[in-house]
């Protein structure tokens, strides 16, 4: 199996929910579910892949207050070298609504202070050679941001491939981050977008013709997924071979990281070198449990390949 690691955004979590209607100002109202848990991009993929018993890396930071505390504790042995910065960590205080839907209010915290002298003390890309890293929390982690380009070529010089997920931009979609997102994605071997992304970048309205659209616009062998929620994931491999799966249905109870989860399961499956319908089947069984479940499960390890073909 391929060397993983997960950079980018790691935060605390606050869920509270359902809520509805939204409750005017100044009043207060009761709800029956809260969990503290680890958040952010990064954070849910590496929760998933715990669970799946995937070995690992994470690059992130935390802020000096007991949330950071807290948060290096969670990842253990793998935080040790996490960058303590002189800010709060961020926290994100997630409302949920009886659809699965959700509202979040953020803390901007540490997460803007990442850099890429944090994430160099704790990834040995010796170790991460012939691997895959995983990045997101793009528009979040401001330093780190800035200097992608020195981060990719890192990733060259030790046969690395970057996968991305972006995340949403706190300012929408402009010119300006779409621009910077395909600058990326010129330097990535593996986009996983969600299907808004996707059409968003392309400027295309069929996801099918969006991934392809990107692909084309990507280095050469890139693998290209888009992820539709509720109808699956469809994908495109390293050849341009096209894959579809349908979601199982599921009675959603909270849809928090879903996509993280996918982007974890999916790489797990495709760092065994599995075919891409198998790594989307695998994206979207985990991500369909974890969004059903509570408290959230991922269903243990991913089945070895040749019992998938055996079932």
């Amino acid at each position: 199996m391929r060397p993983l690691a997960v950079i980018g955004n790691v935060n605390v979590d606050l869920i509270l929910g359902p809520a509805e209607p939204w409750p005017k100002a100044g009043t207060e109202i009761i709800v029956d579910h809260d969990e503290l848990r680890v958040g952010g991009a990064a954070g849910n993929s590496a929760l998933a892949w715990a669970a799946l018993g995937v070995d690992f890396d994470i690059a992130a930071s935390i802020g000096s207050d007991e949330f950071g505390r807290w948060l290096r504790q969670s990842f253990g042995s793998r935080a040790e070298k996490w960058t303590v910065h002189p800010e709060g960590t961020t926290l994100s205080v997630g409302i949920t609504h009886p659809d699965g839907e959700r509202t979040f209010f953020t803390t901007r915290g540490h997460l803007p202070r990442f850099s890429l002298a944090d994430m160099l003390a704790v990834l040995d890309g010796n170790r991460l050679s012939g691997g895959i890293a995983l990045l997101c929390g793009c528009f979040l982690t401001d330093d780190l941001t800035r200097n992608y380009s020195a981060l990719f070529d890192w990733a060259d010089q030790h046969d690395i491939m970057m996968a991305l997920d972006t995340g949403w931009p706190l300012d929408g979609w402009t010119e300006e981050n779409k621009q910077a997102t395909r600058d990326w994605l010129s330097r990535c071997g593996c986009a996983l977008l969600n299907e808004v992304e996707a059409t968003t970048l392309s400027g295309l309205d069929d996801p099918a013709d969006a991934a392809r659209h990107i692909k084309d616009h990507m280095p050469q062998g890139a693998v290209v997924v888009v992820k539709r929620g509720p109808e699956g994931a469809i994908g495109i491999d390293a050849d341009g071979n096209f894959a579809s799966v349908a979601a199982p249905a599921v009675k959603v109870v909270d849809t928090i990281g879903a996509g993280d989860v996918f982007n974890a399961a999916f790489l797990a499956a495709f760092a065994e070198g599995r075919p891409l319908i198998d790594c989307l089947t695998a994206g979207t069984g985990v991500a369909s449990r974890a969004i059903s479940t509570l408290p959230r499960s991922y269903g243990g390890p991913l089945p070895a390949a040749n019992e998938e073909a055996a079932s």
